[in-house]
C-alpha cells in the first residue's frame, strides 16, 4: 500500500453518519493518525456543525494543530493555532448575493414542480455564509428518512440543473443525503484540496481523498480534477476499516 503524507476525508457518509456524531472509535483513529500525518476534513456542513457533530468528540490531547476542517464545501477553511480555532480564509457570501440565490430557489421549485415531501424536519433552506443549502427534507430529518428519500438524486437533479440555469455564476452541488449545496463560483473541494496543498506544502499527488460521493454527479467527486488519488467508501465502517490498514502499513 503507498503510504500518502496527508489523508483529506468527508464528513457525512464517511466519518459518521449524516448530520450524527462521529463515534468514539473513529475519534480515536483519527487521533492515531494525526499522530503520523496531516489530516483534512471537508463538508458541506457549517462550522456550528463541526462543533456540534466532531469537535467534541475528540479526546483531549489530540495534535490539533494537525487538523485542517473546511466547512460549507471548503468556502472556510478552520485552522488550530496557540489552542484557538480560527478562519484561514472565509468565501461567505454578500448579502445580495444570498437574496439572490433564496429567490433563484423559489423560482426553481414552481418551475420544475418540485414534490415537497409530506412532512418537513427544521427550516429547508439554511444560509451557512459560504453556502446556501437545500434541504429536502428539512435540515433535522432523521437519518433513516434521509438514507431512502433520494439514494440516487433523481428528485434533486431536475431542481438543481433550474437552479444551475438561474444561477451561472455559483457552484451547485448534490450531495449524497437530501440537500443541494450551494457554494462561491470556483469554490469546492476541489478548491478545498489545491489550498490545503499550499497551507501544508505537501503535493497534492501525495495526498489521499476518501468519501462516499465519488462517483460522477456526488459532492465529492469534484476533486478528482485535482489528479489527488481517492478512495470510494460506503460508510464509515468502511473507512475505518482503511484508517486502521494504513496505520498497520505506517508502524
Amino acid at each position: 500500500m503507498r503510504i500518502p503524507r496527508l489523508i483529506a476525508f468527508d464528513l457525512d457518509g464517511t466519518l459518521a453518519e449524516s448530520k450524527q456524531r462521529v463515534p468514539a472509535e473513529m475519534a480515536d483513529l483519527l487521533v492515531q493518525l494525526l499522530q503520523k500525518m496531516p489530516v483534512a476534513i471537508m463538508s458541506g456542513g457549517g462550522w456550528q456543525q463541526f462543533e456540534k457533530q466532531f469537535l467534541p468528540t475528540l479526546p483531549e490531547g489530540a495534535m490539533l494543530d494537525r487538523l485542517y476542517l473546511f466547512p460549507t464545501s471548503a468556502a472556510l477553511c478552520m485552522v488550530h493555532r496557540q489552542g484557538v480555532w480560527h478562519s484561514q480564509y472565509d468565501n461567505s457570501f454578500s448579502d445580495d448575493t444570498k437574496q439572490r440565490i433564496l429567490l433563484a430557489i423559489n423560482e426553481a421549485i414552481e418551475e420544475v414542480h418540485f414534490v415537497q415531501p409530506p412532512k418537513l424536519w427544521g427550516e429547508q433552506i439554511e444560509d451557512r455564509g459560504g453556502e446556501i443549502t437545500f434541504s429536502a427534507l428539512g435540515q433535522e430529518a432523521p437519518l433513516e428518512e434521509k438514507q431512502v428519500y433520494d439514494p440516487d438524486g433523481s428528485k434533486r437533479k431536475p431542481l438543481a440543473e433550474a437552479l444551475r440555469r438561474k444561477l451561472p455564476d455559483v457552484e451547485i452541488g448534490i450531495n449524497a443525503a437530501t440537500s443541494i449545496d450551494i457554494t462561491p463560483h470556483g469554490i469546492d473541494k476541489a478548491y478545498g484540496i489545491k489550498r490545503l496543498s499550499e497551507l501544508t506544502g505537501i503535493d497534492i499527488p501525495d495526498m489521499l481523498y476518501v468519501g462516499d460521493a465519488l462517483e460522477e454527479g456526488g459532492n465529492d467527486a469534484v476533486v478528482v480534477k485535482t489528479g489527488i488519488p481517492t478512495h470510494a467508501v460506503f460508510g464509515p465502517n468502511e473507512t475505518a476499516a482503511l484508517i486502521e490498514e494504513i496505520l498497520k502499513a505506517i508502524r
